[in-house]
């Protein structure tokens, strides 16, 4: 599906807008900086040099693959082939080696859990000097990193794995939009010349185990000279062939920990039959049949991004995995240990400059492939991170929710009683959610009967960026009105 961008102009951008935010960052109490004693730690630990690292890989040339213009470079990939199969490296940045347990990073990036990011700035985990700067897999800079080295045999399927931490350079930072005319002009080296091939090897496994990676629009904020804007897309391929790559080692981190019983999952249960037949029953009526003994993964990798149908199947698909979890055990094997919508045991281990609990899974691992004895620190905190992610979780949901409602408001604000065409993409009882395709939003409907998946044309009745609340209702056909008349 092509992306669709709507701008609100400079004008309301620097004035109802920006205030709208700021006071959003008021309300949810939004960290404005680092406290002085978490700023002092964080300068002195980024200049420390590397201790305890064996390993050198500095000859192997990974890069980066990340939205344009990020500086908190999580990860750095290398593929090669091997005989029939291939070995995937994937770097992680070594966030453990700057951050003191208990100390005031520490304590700070437990108060946050994750990353916010904003309209008007993003709120980092943990302080730039280390999130941008030191502890980030930026190119041509030497670094240390937890790296995964993954043999995979022809069809995908993992052969061995093992975790080390080694000293990295990346050569190369790439962004998503290029990297994708690369490899559609034939022109990809490097790393990202195998990660097509690799990536949908991944995708084949993943619909063999029964999973489904599910790939919504994408809705991203960007603020510009001409204001802030609103981006609708489909992710690419890349994106997703670079996804795998992610999911791969965490599917493997979650094996290793079962195996040795202890670590923190994220899982997620399956859907219930009940649930099933309601999303069977919805997609029949749009008219995109499940059909019988398709795998679901496979149908929804199979349906046309073009369809107007699509963002209604999509969003009924959201509804049929609830109940994300993180699950922390030491001893015991947890009763739910799968995340249902990957289909397999999976812990997050990928990004630790934007999540706190990836550094625990880090650590874990990393001692559970050296064969040493996992910290103390780290087993008697586990059982406290559930809490904190899902705190956290919640709250950045709350304000980012938020903050999308009042861009949506200000790209709506000088279009009052204009009439636009939208997709209805939820129908239930008297609650009607549309997407409007230009500019691309997302609101309630007032007083519609119409049926999910259908187009429809919606008058904008009013707009406060100030709450965020928008008002849509169903616009009269010119037909129907000459009729009443």
């Amino acid at each position: 599906m092509p992306s669709r961008r709507a701008h609100v102009s400079p004008q309301s951008s620097h004035g109802q807008l920006a205030a709208a935010l700021a006071a959003l960052r008021e309300e949810h109490g939004v960290p404005d900086g680092f406290p002085e004693p978490v700023l002092a730690e964080a300068a002195q630990a980024a200049q420390q040099a590397a201790a305890g690292v064996k390993t050198d890989l500095h000859s192997v040339p990974f890069a980066t693959l990340d939205p344009a213009g990020s500086r908190d470079l999580d990860q750095a990939f290398h593929l090669e082939r091997r005989g029939d199969g291939f070995r995937v490296r994937y770097a992680i940045a070594d966030v453990p080696a700057f951050v003191r347990p208990g100390g005031a990073i520490d304590a700070e990036a437990r108060r946050r859990g994750q990353t916010l990011y904003l309209p008007d700035g993003s709120v980092p985990l943990h302080p730039p000097v280390l999130s941008e700067g030191r502890a980030s897999l930026l190119p041509r800079e030497d670094r240390t990193a937890y790296v995964w080295t993954v043999d995979l045999d022809g069809s995908g399927a993992v052969g061995s794995a093992r975790l080390e931490r080694a000293l990295i350079r990346s050569r190369e930072q790439l962004d998503y939009r290029g990297a994708q005319r690369l490899v559609d002009a034939r022109r990809a080296e490097g790393p990202l010349a195998l990660l097509p091939e690799v990536g949908g090897l991944r995708i084949a496994q993943e619909r063999a185990r029964g999973g489904a990676s599910l790939n919504l629009p994408d809705e991203e904020i960007v603020q510009g000279p001409d204001g802030y804007s609103i981006e609708r897309r489909f992710p690419l391929p890349v994106e997703e062939w670079n996804a795998q790559l992610s999911l791969l080692v965490g599917m493997i981190a979650g094996e290793m920990m079962l195996e040795a019983r202890v670590g923190i999952l994220r899982t997620m249960p399956p859907p219930t039959p009940d649930a099933l037949a309601e999303f069977r029953a919805a997609v029949a009526a749009l008219g995109t049949p499940w059909p019988a003994g398709r795998p679901y993964g496979e149908y929804l990798h199979g349906l046309d991004p073009a369809l107007p149908q699509t963002p209604a199947v999509l969003h009924a698909a959201a509804s049929l995995f609830r109940g994300a979890d993180y699950t922390a055990f030491d001893g015991s094997l947890p009763e739910q240990a799968v995340q249902a919508a990957i289909a397999a045991p999976y812990a997050h281990v990928t990004a630790p400059l934007r999540r706190l609990v990836d550094r625990w899974g880090l650590i874990v691992c990393e001692a559970l492939c050296e064969g040493l004895p996992i910290p103390e620190w780290v087993r008697e905190s586990l059982a406290e991170l559930p809490g904190i992610m899902e705190a956290s979780g919640q709250r950045v949901s709350r304000i980012t929710s938020a903050a999308l409602d009042r861009v949506e408001a200000a790209l709506l604000r000088d279009r009052i009683g204009e009439t636009l065409p939208a997709i209805v993409i939820e129908a239930r009882g008297d609650r009607t959610r549309v997407q409007l395709t230009d500019p691309p939003v997302t609101a309630s409907l007032e007083g519609s009967a119409a049926a999910a998946g259908s187009p429809v044309r919606v008058r904008v009745v009013s707009a406060e960026v100030a709450s965020g609340a928008i008002r849509l209702a169903l616009a009269e056909e010119p037909e129907l009105r000459a009729a009443r008349v």
